[in-house]
């Protein structure tokens, strides 16, 4: 894969309007529900600042990557949440405010984990020769620039007009998907002659980490006693990686575009796993009892 106008031009001004849709939904008090409902935030908040990048790093391991797509997949796991997650946890019926508030508070953590994450994994599937390294202090304030500054944009029209928020946060929100859709297309389409090979490559462990991931985050919320909407928004959330905001790291922060192929790859896959966890729900009474029961 090799950069162009999609990945250097239109890939930033995709993610600007996605972390734009995001801020849209965002209040103050959406930061204040770690407080509200913390038992839900602090489960969500491990699995995917802790156990996600520790699972995407054994799954890198066991299946062999080679090292660009081995960092690949370290990028998307270091990637929690994003518009997309919220937009899924919406179609299925889950808790929407704890996905917006789990999806805020990664956003802004995961500006200064991902430079350290990523370091740390180019040393150890490049080797320590590698010269190819995130300066940390820049890399924090370019995330921040791309995710912090629409998103905050996004809150001060919601604050300043709620009515003009909410018209333009659902139509932003599939404006968002169309977005990553075009990306994606326009990824393999300059690489059509690649694409199964990508996927032998990538679909497995894409795969794998997308299925572990929502089992991992189903788990931890049915055994904390969570309610049906709270455990569909974990499993969404810890399952559904931010693959745009992968894709943009890898292709314009570190200019190595075969690090993008995991994410690119991923995000056609999660569309089809979170379709079939819908399914699931709505067929299962075990996994979509009303009554389960909380603390």
């Amino acid at each position: 894969m090799e950069s162009n106008f999609l990945t250097a031009i239109f890939l930033p001004l995709a993610l600007f309007i996605i972390m734009l849709g995001m801020g849209l939904s965002l209040t103050l008090d959406d930061f204040k529900r770690v407080f509200v409902e913390p038992k839900a935030v602090i489960i969500g908040l491990i699995a995917q600042l802790v156990m996600l990048p520790i699972i995407g790093y054994f799954l890198a391991l066991a299946f062999q990557l080679a090292p660009e797509l081995a960092v690949g997949v370290m990028i998307l796991a270091t990637c929690p949440g994003g518009s997309t997650s919220n937009m899924i946890t919406y179609l299925i019926k889950g808790n929407v405010a704890l996905s917006i508030t789990l999806t805020a508070i990664t956003s802004l953590v995961t500006i200064f984990t991902i430079p350290l994450l990523i370091n740390l994994s180019m040393t150890k599937f490049m080797g320590e020769g590698v010269t190819l390294q995130l300066p940390v202090g820049k890399t924090i304030l370019q995330i921040a620039v791309i995710t912090l500054i629409p998103i905050s944009l996004g809150m001060l029209i919601h604050y300043y007009s709620p009515k003009l928020a909410t018209v333009c946060d659902k139509g932003v929100k599939w404006l968002s998907l169309f977005f990553l859709g075009i990306i994606i297309f326009g990824l393999l389409l300059k690489e059509k002659e690649n694409v199964s090979n990508f996927f032998v490559q990538v679909g497995g462990v894409t795969l794998t980490l997308n299925i572990l991931t929502m089992i991992l985050g189903y788990t931890l919320a049915t055994i904390s006693n969570l309610d049906q909407s709270s455990r569909k928004s974990i499993t969404v959330e810890v399952g559904i990686q931010n693959g745009t905001l992968a894709i943009a790291i890898a292709t314009t922060l570190l200019n190595m575009p075969n690090m993008a192929i995991p994410a690119a790859i991923y995000s056609l896959i999660m569309f089809v796993t979170s379709a079939v966890f819908g399914w699931l729900l709505g067929q299962n009474p075990i996994l979509d009892y009303k009554k389960f029961p909380k603390n």
